[in-house]
């Protein structure tokens, strides 16, 4: 379950991203966290909520690094999602939803563009499909991967025996993010944004159960999974999110872009191994594509 504190570090995540080094907490933060520390020595811990810190009164150390000149007095929001806990999948995906179109971690950045664009598919799907963010036909669309990419995944899903409806597709952001004078070009969402909303992330996860997840991209990686480096480095192993095995895997988009059949078998590869992990029977047929002659 998602508590308080994984929201509270994920902010902290976004305001080290921007390199903030140090914020402010008053008497009530402080009195707060030390209630946290003590239910999480306790032998049932019970989760507090988030807190509003407006009044700075003491510096606490983010990150293990040089000393910086003093930030300015700004308001810290420790964001809290209201996680449905009532009502079917379906009910609680929406619900959270309605809860991002206007979430204020994210919207207050200033650098994501206005239209939410959430998740597709079925939410209670055993396989759920993760990317970066919306792009221009994603947000025209108001749905996750369509255009090209949408199709070139589309095909993948059909290659394993799945129909689009039948997965759960969502994104680390949920907000394209902006350029100046932009137009169809889309870029990577930056560390902060990935952090603003990556609380509505965990909550899918839980809603969803999936029984296996799929990272597409170094982007979603690092978001998901705090990855960095190339996506052949990190593809070929199991990793965990939140108790759910993840597996990396080249973007759609990617595939697009490359000629390699040795990339596209790559991708196969990270597949048959999510099938299997789902228990799906590949056929020698499956195991046989994209493979050299």
């Amino acid at each position: 379950m998602s508590r308080p504190v994984d929201a509270l570090l994920d902010f902290l995540r976004g305001e080290e991203a921007r390199g903030v080094t140090h914020i402010h907490l008053d008497d009530d933060a402080k009195a707060l966290l030390r209630e946290l520390h003590r239910r999480a020595r306790a032998p049932k811990a019970v989760p507090a909520s988030a807190a509003v810190v407006s009044r700075p009164a003491e510096s606490v150390a983010v990150a293990e690094r040089p000393a910086a000149a003093p930030a300015e007095k700004t308001e810290l929001f420790v964001p809290e999602i209201s996680a449905p806990a009532a009502g079917s999948a379906a009910e609680r995906i929406a619900a959270l939803a309605a809860q991002a179109e206007n979430w204020a971690p994210a919207r207050k950045l200033g650098t994501l563009r206005t239209t939410m664009v959430f998740s597709t598919g079925n939410p209670e799907a055993d396989l759920m499909l993760v990317g970066e963010a919306p792009g221009y036909q994603e947000e025209l669309q108001g749905e996750p991967f369509v255009g090209p990419a949408g199709q070139k995944l589309n095909d993948i899903l059909k290659a394993m025996g799945l129909a689009r409806e039948q997965t759960y597709i969502s994104n680390i952001v949920k907000f394209r993010p902006a350029t100046a004078g932009q137009t169809t070009n889309n870029r990577k969402p930056t560390l902060e944004e990935m952090a603003s909303c990556l609380s509505f992330v965990r909550t899918e996860v839980e809603i969803v159960k999936p029984r296996c997840i799929v990272a597409l991209g170094g982007t979603a990686a690092e978001g998901l999974l705090g990855l960095t480096g190339s996506v052949s480095a990190m593809r070929g192993k199991w990793y965990e999110f939140n108790g759910i095995p993840v597996r990396v895997t080249y973007h759609p988009s990617y595939l697009l872009r490359s000629t390699s059949v040795r990339d596209k078998r790559a991708v196969w590869e990270d597949m048959m191994e999510a099938m299997e992990k789902l228990d799906m029977p590949i056929s020698e047929r499956q195991r046989a594509f994209f493979q050299q002659r």
